[in-house]
């Protein structure tokens, strides 16, 4: 690769980190910023991270949000992983296709066109059986788990597609159950995959307002719809200040599972370097 060449890529590599995190850096800074104009710097301050804790509003909408997102990531792990599996070890049998197509769909869908279905659905299931009975917490947790379980059968299943049969077809003719082999052995390679697809679930369930707003209630509103309202009115600095704590808390909670991912591939390949060794010795 010529030297120009080089330096035309590293420019747009430049612009292109740039232009996704310069105003991440701006917003970051304008949290501390004294003045109630978030685009005019008045000093130093961090009264708008006190406003914020005493935001009853926020702090309630936060704390659903969180716990939607963990719940919805959690079944969605379950869900996509059985998914993941049966795509990937099951060979082709009746259904296969339509299997693949229902997990991709909600991948490709319009927000909006999920969230008014789920919304139908919602409102005939409550005339024909009684349940659920309105929109709250648990129609929320519903439709998130629905489209978020998408991206973890695909993550699981691109996992699952890499990994050496040979391992386990080992295990077996040793002795081994399948539901041995899958606890012992596929589970702990495909944990990086795992933790990946949850992390990716619970961002997404987090940061959803479009099918949220459809399938939501009075009483369960989530943080982005908070937010929402909040700019609709005009931006207060206390939204930098909560848009910097979330932030600080995504980058740590990735920058922590990325360091033990590593960890545990490190440690899974010197494991099969021995296991190779002690074969071949």
């Amino acid at each position: 690769m010529s030297p120009r060449r080089s330096r035309l890529l590293l420019g747009f590599l430049v612009f292109g980190f740039a232009f996704l995190y310069v105003p991440i850096l701006l917003l970051v800074i304008y949290s501390f910023n004294e003045s109630r104009m978030v685009t005019l710097w008045g000093g130093f301050s961090t009264k708008w991270y006190a406003a914020l804790l005493q935001d009853r509003a926020i702090l309630d909408a936060a704390w659903k949000s969180l716990s939607l997102g963990f719940m919805s990531a959690s079944a969605s792990l379950v869900l996509g992983t059985a998914a993941g599996i049966a795509l990937t070890r099951f060979g082709r049998y009746r259904g296969r296709n339509l299997l693949g197509g229902l997990i991709t769909a909600p991948m490709v869908m319009p927000e909006v066109i999920t969230g008014l279905s789920l919304l139908l659905l919602f409102v005939a299931m409550e005339q024909m059986i009684g349940w659920p009975a309105g929109r709250g917490m648990t129609t929320l947790w519903i439709a998130h788990v629905t489209f978020t379980t998408s991206y973890v059968a695909i993550v699981v299943s691109s996992r699952l597609r890499e990994l050496d049969l040979s391992i386990e077809e080992a295990a077996l003719d040793l002795g081994a159950t399948p539901l041995r082999v899958f606890f012992q052995i596929t589970l702990p390679i495909i944990a990086p995959a795992l933790v990946s697809g949850w992390l990716l679930a619970f961002t997404i369930s987090l940061d959803d307002l479009v099918i949220s707003a459809f399938v939501s209630g009075p009483s369960s509103t989530t943080l982005p719809m908070v937010v929402f309202s909040s700019v609709r009115m005009g931006i207060s600095p206390k939204i930098n200040a909560l848009a910097t704590i979330i932030v600080g808390v995504v980058t740590t909670i990735v920058v922590l599972s990325g360091i033990w991912m590593m960890r545990q591939e490190k440690r899974r390949q010197r494991e099969i370097a021995q296991a190779a060794k002690e074969i071949t010795g």
